[in-house]
């Protein structure tokens, strides 16, 4: 008997290749949802209306941020919060080191449920990728932060395979782990968004003196099936999010982008 995709045109069998593919994707990635900020200016760009769960984030910096890492660090623990705190019980948060540098009393300050976090410092990037697909993989564990200085596209699909098996999440810090070294720059990216943070000053409450609470710059530079923005964000509540039914522990402050030029009547000409 002939099989019948052969009498189909080569068009035709391409496009039922293709169908059978998506499909098997489709089948094969469980729907982990999103996590809303719950502000539709920054949840209206991306796909689901919030961070896509079960999928892994690039969180990069620039300059000397590159090498410590501070807001990258201080903005991936806010966004991972809430899914340590999600359900009953929550779930464990695997935090993989290339210094072990992590300062846990500030995440506890930032409302971050450090009883839940577990650090692994690895020896080099390669063992950092392995113990971050191995975290991935494993029952009880919501989300993933790794601190890798490159994850190329074989490196980020293991990483989605990994976020796919049980619907965790995974953070991406972009993070030079040596001074002196050049920044290796991957040739791709299989991460789901990918955000450039920066520290903002602070603005204290009215009427009092010293520190407001975390601000950050963020870009969202790029984001699969939605598309790019950024914001100033503040870390809203954060020293008291001690319950699971808390809103999203980053707000939106202000929307920042090209700067319009005053109306032409509004303008004075010097005398």
């Amino acid at each position: 008997m002939s099989d019948f995709r052969a009498s189909l045109p080569r068009d035709g069998r391409l496009s039922a290749v293709r169908a059978k593919i998506a499909a098997l994707e489709t089948a094969a990635r469980p729907d982990a949802g999103a996590l809303p900020f719950g502000d539709a200016r920054i949840d209206a760009c991306l796909p689901g209306g919030g961070l896509p769960l079960g999928r892994w984030h690039e969180v990069c910096a620039e300059g000397l941020e590159t090498e410590v890492a501070a807001a990258p660090a201080a903005f991936t623990a806010l966004m991972a919060s809430p899914l340590a705190r999600k359900g009953p019980s929550g779930g464990e948060v695997v935090w993989v080191l290339r210094r072990d540098d992590l300062w846990a009393p500030g995440l506890a300050g930032l409302g971050f449920p450090t009883a839940r976090l577990i650090q692994v410092c690895a020896r080099d990037e390669a063992e950092a990728l392995s113990v971050m697909e191995d975290a991935l993989s494993t029952v009880g564990v919501t989300a993933v932060v790794g601190e890798i200085e490159a994850c190329d596209l074989t490196a980020g699909r293991r990483l989605q395979l990994a976020c796919e098996k049980h619907g965790a999440t995974g953070f991406v810090i972009r993070r030079r782990p040596y001074g002196g070294s050049a920044t290796r720059e991957a040739p791709g990216s299989a991460s789901a968004t990918r955000w450039r943070v920066a520290s903002a000053p602070s603005e204290p409450p009215v009427g009092e003196f010293g520190l407001g609470l975390p601000r950050f710059r963020a870009a969202l530079e790029r984001c699969r099936g939605g598309r790019t923005g950024e914001w100033l964000l503040e870390a809203a509540g954060a020293y008291n999010l001690e319950t699971t039914d808390v809103a999203h522990p980053l707000r939106l402050v202000a929307e920042l982008g090209d700067r319009q030029l005053a109306p032409a009547q509004s303008l004075r000409l010097a005398g």
